[in-house]
């Protein structure tokens, strides 16, 4: 198609020369490596890197090993710990930001994003000099009376936890917060004129409206909290293992290649799923917060 003296493309042609780069990317950095890490699972270790090209369902088998399920039930049982405290926390937080003033608004954004302007691992390190023996907080509850000693809270469960929390609150945040901010809060009005209590019009209006932030968030939350080695391994030693801890030692001690690429698909699998609970529970695609 010419038009004066230019040669144009068909819309079409013009929208997929425009999608192309896209493409290219997504097949060379999203679904090649994941086919690339299924087809691995099925296949062999062979010497100390080696990967030999048989078939074999063995990777998936010792998944079934008492030990391996005992660290995925510890894995869901801190992402349900770290979930269920971080909607508690998270939600009131980004209800109310969504209530405030835009000037105020900015205000919180911007001190929740400014400790993501340095290193994840500076920040957890941070929690190190908090929860050591006589450190930050065992100096502040000695000197309270609410200790009679130090508590030791380095390399715990509970450090563990706290570390998860507070790196993944954010997601939670702003999920509800992208949620409320399109409340139409003279519904909420209207159920106050009508007699409701402020808790009543809550429970009946706002929580219901507010529920695809919530539940986004819990997604956002529940998933990275099973692969987050790095935060089981700092605050919490090797007293707390995780899948992602396993996958790590199968990749860089081990080197058995194979295995971690079954543990990898069993997570994704696992990512699959509430991704879909989350599409059926709520009837949108989309992820509050993200999209």
């Amino acid at each position: 198609m010419k038009n004066n003296g230019k040669l144009r493309l068909p819309p079409k042609a013009a929208l997929f020369n425009a999608a192309l780069p896209m493409f290219i990317f997504t097949l060379a950095f999203v679904l090649g490596p994941m086919i690339y890490m299924v087809v691995l699972s099925f296949m062999q270790r062979e010497g100390n890197w080696g990967v030999a090209a048989n078939f074999t369902l063995r990777n998936y088998a010792r998944i079934g090993e008492p030990v391996y399920l005992a660290t995925f039930a510890q894995s869901v049982r801190l992402a349900f710990t770290t979930t269920i405290l971080t909607g508690a926390l998270g939600y009131p937080f980004g209800y109310y930001m969504a209530r405030l003033k835009p000037v105020w608004r900015g205000r919180v954004m911007l001190l929740i994003i400014i400790p993501f302007w340095t290193s994840s691992l500076m920040r957890l390190y941070g929690w190190i000099i908090m929860f050591r023996a006589n450190g930050v907080l065992d100096s502040m509850l000695l000197k309270l009376g609410f200790a009679s000693g130090p508590l030791r809270l380095l390399y715990t469960y509970p450090a563990v936890v706290t570390g998860m929390v507070y790196a993944l609150i954010p997601f939670m945040i702003y999920s509800v917060y992208a949620s409320a901010e399109k409340l139409d809060w003279a519904l909420v009005e209207a159920a106050r004129n009508l007699g409701a209590s402020r808790f009543k019009a809550f429970a009946t209006v706002s929580f219901p409206l507010t529920m695809p932030g919530l539940f986004s968030g819990i997604v956002l939350t529940f998933i990275p909290s099973m692969g987050l080695f790095f935060i089981a391994d700092i605050l919490g030693g090797n007293k707390v293992v995780l899948v992602g801890n396993v996958i790590q030692e199968q990749l860089m001690k081990a080197h058995d290649w194979p295995y971690a690429a079954a543990l990898s698909v069993m997570l994704m699998a696992m990512t699959s799923l509430f991704i879909f609970l989350y599409r059926r529970l709520t009837r949108s695609g989309d992820l509050e917060g993200l999209v």
